[in-house]
């Protein structure tokens, strides 16, 4: 009996951990920074981002078009392959509305 209660004990707490584990990557999913949107701070939470390259990015969507795919980052200038292959899977873009 206290085997079967130990293996019920080990299943409980392996199921726990898997269902915490699916929760977090879904809440992961669901924290990507649009790069359409973010103000400067957000966007230095980025992989290589700091202050002037944050600027860059905001300054890109402002005066030359908003992103349309999260590969458009590397038209900033600053930003390569390397820079966008850290943060690719932290980033999204929203559709821009149209006027």
């Amino acid at each position: 009996m206290k085997k079967i209660a130990s293996k019920m004990f080990i299943f409980f707490i392996a199921l726990c951990f898997s269902l915490t584990l699916c929760t977090s990557l879904q809440a992961e999913e669901n924290r990507k920074i649009d790069i359409n949107t973010a103000g400067k701070a957000e966007l230095m939470q980025l992989h290589k981002i700091g202050p002037q390259k944050a600027d860059s990015i905001i300054e890109y969507r402002e005066k030359i078009a908003p992103f349309e795919t999260i590969e458009d980052l590397m038209n900033v200038s600053g930003i390569g392959k390397a820079t966008y292959a850290l943060n690719q899977d932290l980033i999204t873009v929203s559709t821009p509305k149209s006027e």
